[in-house]
């Protein structure tokens, strides 16, 4: 199947499905579930990381690319997965963290006993003459990029945790070992891969201070060297498998760089995700804020994207929700009254447009940001550090708590809810993430009585079956409109227009003199009257076919 028709599932496996009662999803709750992810029709699992490691960024400090960690199971655990996937039409891609390691992996270990090869494999650097670090870098999780490297008076570098410590991809020993673990995996017959945060392995050889006012990501994110950096992997590895799928995260990138990682004459990648669109509610970009989402800005960065990666001939991954994002439904849409409506509107907009749409488990159901009510209700590192920095930036406890609710990657990370149980069917034991209104939104309501799993099941059926939807050309659609995002696909001789209402009142639009009476091909709502006055209901989506 083209990558234009597929459709992938992410699951967090600490979060789905817990088979032992040990509190903790693993590969065994999978594949119990097998059956749930068939129904849906979706081609490939994107699973987030498995690996052996101390947990300290869930998953994302990886202290071994080799091994499953015990807590979700084992190797044969993994293969008897991937075998059973395969055998219901089910890929599997896996995350790749490469731009760095747990401090406990065995090469930062190897390096703290002083071995210089392993050494080489680091940001290793003396403090400035005036004993201060070697550079004025903020970690992305506060503080400083830069803790001490044991008792050699060196510090190494950590763009995230300090127990996350920085590949230097300037060594082609780092690059020829990233590229054994991709083929390791391979040989185990995966398909696909996901690169964390690997458009920041473009760091420069010399490291310095970031001017005055500007933020250290500038200096080394989204660089040129990437590009060679990801040919070089790609040759070495998944580029030889003619059917393999991957997708790079990339850290305030730029449609022409993401043009240029995707278009197949590149070599680089399948795709890309972006992620300007989830900082459209951040208050002068700053994510730990509130505000309502800018819906102009919005809808201008969907267009530019869109527009921009088919001018230049990329590929999007298209998304709302992942693991470090907080629901979209709480963002985007009305997650009380309106929940159903907006959560199909919203599925809408990523699965008609032009790019391969993921869906983040639980969407299909219309999850929602858990109602915690203390900040002893999270786990993330990153939502732990938010409060205490806004604490001592003079915010009061009941703001600071307020504005990581909205935030808090956790906000996405509660387990899968099965069904109205006190423990939403998740385990038997005591889940390591509260889950709070599974009385309401669960898969057993849902697959019986409910709307949104199956208006995803024909979102997905369209994009295999009609290649206006897969392989269509995109325009945009009046951005001016104050309620609507609307877009154009183009195929041949067929056009298909694409109009959401992202709020809760109805509004009405003017069609397009060649659209009236046009076949309506998809809507939320029931028996729309497609006059040239269109009357568009809170959170409607509806899609309107010619020829």
């Amino acid at each position: 199947m083209k990558l234009s028709e597929q459709v992938i599932y992410q699951i967090y496996p600490k979060s789905f499905y817990d088979s032992n009662g040990d509190g903790v999803g693993d590969l065994r709750g999978v594949i119990e579930k097998i059956d749930y992810l068939k129904k849906l029709n979706i081609d490939m699992i994107w699973f987030n990381p498995f690996f052996v490691s101390p947990q300290n960024d869930n998953g994302y400090d990886i202290a071994d690319y080799y091994h499953i960690d015990p807590m979700f199971g084992t190797m044969a655990d993994f293969e008897e997965l991937a075998a059973k996937l395969k055998a219901n039409g089910i890929g599997v891609m896996l995350d790749m963290v490469l731009n760095h390691t747990s401090t406990e992996h065995e090469w930062f270990q190897k390096a703290l006993a002083g071995d210089e090869k392993y050494q080489k494999f680091y940001y290793l650097r003396p403090p400035k003459a005036d004993g201060s670090l070697p550079t004025n870098w903020e970690s992305k999780f506060g503080g400083p990029a830069w803790a001490p490297f044991g008792d050699t008076g060196l510090y190494y570098l950590h763009l995230y945790d300090p127990t996350q410590a920085d590949l230097d991809w300037h060594n082609p020993a780092v690059r020829q070992a990233c590229a054994a673990v991709v083929n390791f995996w391979r040989q185990k017959g995966v398909q696909g891969f996901r690169f964390d945060v690997i458009n920041v392995t473009g760091k420069a050889e010399k490291l310095v201070d970031a001017p005055k006012g500007v933020p250290s990501k500038t200096l080394y994110t989204d660089t040129p060297v990437v590009h060679e950096y990801l040919k070089e992997l790609n040759a070495a590895s998944f580029g030889q498998d003619a059917d393999s799928v991957t997708v790079g995260e990339m850290s305030s990138t730029t449609v022409a760089n993401s043009v240029g990682y995707t278009n197949p004459a590149n070599h680089e990648l399948s795709m890309v995700f972006n992620f300007h669109h989830l900082k459209t509610d951040y208050v002068d970009g700053r994510k730990w804020s509130r505000m309502a989402f800018d819906f102009p800005r919005l809808k201008q960065l969907l267009d530019s994207w869109a527009s921009g990666m088919a001018a230049g001939g990329g590929w999007q991954a298209l998304f709302w929700n992942n693991h470090d994002q907080p629901r979209a439904l709480n963002r985007f849409g009305d997650a009380g009254r309106y929940r159903v409506k907006s959560a199909e509107m919203l599925a809408t907009v990523i699965h008609l447009l032009r790019g391969t749409p993921f869906i983040y488990m639980g969407e299909e159901l219309g999850m929602t940001d858990p109602d915690y009510d203390n900040m002893a209700d999270y786990v993330d590192i990153e939502a732990l550090n938010a409060y205490r920095a806004l604490i001592r930036s003079g915010y009061s406890h009941h703001d600071a708590f307020t504005i990581v609710k909205t935030k808090a990657r956790d906000n996405s990370r509660t387990p899968m809810q099965w069904d109205d149980s006190a423990k939403a069917g998740f385990t038997t034991g005591k889940p390591w993430l509260t889950p709070t209104n599974q009385a309401t939104i669960n898969v057993a309501h849902e697959l019986a009585s409910g709307e949104i799993f199956d208006y995803y099941q024909r979102l997905i059926k369209l994009r295999k079956t009609m290649p206006i939807v897969a392989d269509g050309g995109y325009q945009s659609w009046r951005l001016d409109d104050p309620q609507v995002f609307g877009y154009w696909r183009t195929y041949h001789q067929q056009k298909l227009l694409v109009l959401n209402n992202f709020y809760g009142q109805s509004t009405t639009v003017t069609l397009p003199e060649e659209m009236v009476g046009a076949q309506v091909l998809l809507s939320n709502y029931q028996d729309v009257n497609v006059t040239a006055q269109l009357t568009m209901q809170p959170y409607q989506a509806v899609a309107l076919l010619l020829g």
